[in-house]
């Protein structure tokens, strides 16, 4: 059975929109939030799962299988429509790694953040920003994955009449659209709650004199190590979740509501997508990093320096290796290329280096098998993957959570795409938490990568105080 699609009317952004259904449970807005951004195409909302899933690494098989059973190839989906037409949205979190690989978990884990938070959806708000148009989508599917052709009209229904109805929910923040209006000045009320680092200055420098001694020793070639900041939080995430976006806007953002967690996202790191229909596959991994300038020239002067720069070139291309080698666990032999190795890309903040790994996903496998043989994603562990994995275990104060996890999307025909959750705040138990790190290898400079993880840090921490 084909899912329902009616065109709508496009009054609504999706920040509105995820005001316009801010009451609903188990909110989700994947959000192509910056302009001319080749990943910014497509924008998902959606609420009200027919299915979730809270729960911890060791329940992966168990987790699998129930995903697994909703999906399937032969899945109706609408050609020339947003390729995300209902199916499982929401995050997966950094130690969810070690149902995979022999690795130890963390034993410090501060916040009561699940491992894997998912939800089934059997309807989905739809913007294609290339085009113009946005679509509700409506599969009428149940918890087990069954379509219904009843259940998916009077869900459309319900859905739309929604979507025609009343003003949108304008709450403390100003919306993204405002803000840019106004020449992307964001709320600038002050920092008024105290932010705690888990790392002091000079711990974290000589964590990362520890990570460098490794490196050195031959024991790894890099590592990402972060800290976590943490504030108050008694505000509203939405609201917090348009002001970062005012901030910081991001092809890969998102807001995921599981429960009583929010999680905020302004991500601009593709992790793996995959197209089913086909088979390709592609992650974006990001290495490299310098501030943005206020002043043309300056701002120039440091991407020409983040360009030239061989520490950081060299950090991209061993990530781009290892990335290769673990798309070829589940890749075609002989599919796995580099199309793109170490381009700039300018953010508001901060300037990158990207590359591009592509293959073709063997048909023996599929979006879960996809994960299970690149998780976490290597541009925020290191390399090789499981000794970076515990040596940031042994230095780090407490478990990431969902910071370097991923947050994306598995449709119903078993297609998927995900960040990295980097640029992200959790917010459970009336606290903001949130990560900043970066690669280290042999020639990390301890006080600019603490510098560095603070530039990251900077508008998360502006937009969680001008909200909290």
């Amino acid at each position: 059975m084909a899912p329902l699609a009616i065109r709508l009317d496009g009054t609504l952004s999706p920040i509105e929109a995820l005001s316009r259904f801010s009451d609903l449970p188990g909110l989700c807005l994947l959000h192509s939030a910056a302009a001319n951004h080749p990943l910014s195409r497509f924008s998902f909302l959606a609420a009200d799962p027919v299915a979730s899933i809270g729960a911890h690494a060791d329940r992966w098989p168990e987790i699998r299988d129930q995903i697994r059973a909703t999906l399937s190839s032969k899945t109706d989906i609408l050609p020339n429509l947003p390729p995300f037409q209902g199916g499982w949205m929401g995050w997966f979190s950094y130690e969810l790694g070690t149902a995979f690989d022999d690795v130890i978990r963390h034993p410090n884990q501060p916040l009561p953040i699940p491992d894997v938070a998912l939800g089934l959806y059997d309807w989905v708000i739809a913007w294609d920003h290339e085009r113009g148009d946005t679509w509700l989508i409506s599969t009428g599917v149940d918890a087990t994955g069954q379509r219904d052709a009843g259940r998916a009209q009077s869900r459309r229904d319900v859905i739309f009449a929604r979507w025609r109805g009343g003003e949108a929910v304008v709450s403390a923040g100003r919306t993204y659209a405002a803000a840019v209006a106004s020449g992307g000045q964001p709320n600038p009320r002050p920092a008024t709650r105290p932010t705690h680092a888990d790392f002091t200055p000079a711990a974290y420098q000589t964590a990362v004199a520890r990570v460098v001694e490794y490196v050195l020793a031959g024991d790894i070639f890099q590592a990402n190590l972060a800290q976590r900041f943490t504030v108050p939080f008694a505000g509203d995430a939405v609201t917090l979740y348009r002001e970062l976006t005012a901030r910081s806007s991001a092809p890969m953002a998102a807001f995921v509501r599981h429960a009583d967690i929010s999680v905020v996202s302004a991500s601009p790191e593709q992790f793996i997508r995959l197209d089913a229909a086909t088979g390709n596959v592609e992650t974006r991994p990001i290495k490299g990093t310098r501030p943005r300038a206020v002043d043309t020239a300056h701002d120039a002067a440091f991407a020409r320096e983040l360009q030239a720069s061989e520490k950081d070139r060299a950090e991209n291309v061993m990530i781009v290796d290892l990335l290769r080698n673990d798309l070829s666990r589940v890749c075609r032999p002989g599919t796995v290329r580099v199309p793109v190795l170490c381009a700039l890309e300018s953010h508001p903040t901060v300037h990158h280096l990207v590359s591009t790994v592509i293959g073709e996903l063997d048909p023996a496998h599929d979006a879960l098998d996809l994960i299970a043989a690149t998780f976490p994603g290597g541009s925020i562990s290191g390399a090789p993957k499981l000794r970076a994995m515990a040596i940031i275990r042994e230095l780090e104060p407490v478990a990431r959570g969902v910071y370097s996890g991923a947050i994306g999307w598995i449709g119903l025909d078993g297609s998927m795409d995900t960040s990295i959750a980097i640029r992200t705040v959790a917010i459970a138990a009336g606290i903001a938490s949130l990560h900043a790190g970066g690669g280290i290898t042999a020639r990390s400079v301890p006080a600019d990568e603490y510098q560095e993880t603070l530039d990251k840090a900077r508008a998360l921490l502006d937009a969680v105080a001008a909200t909290a």
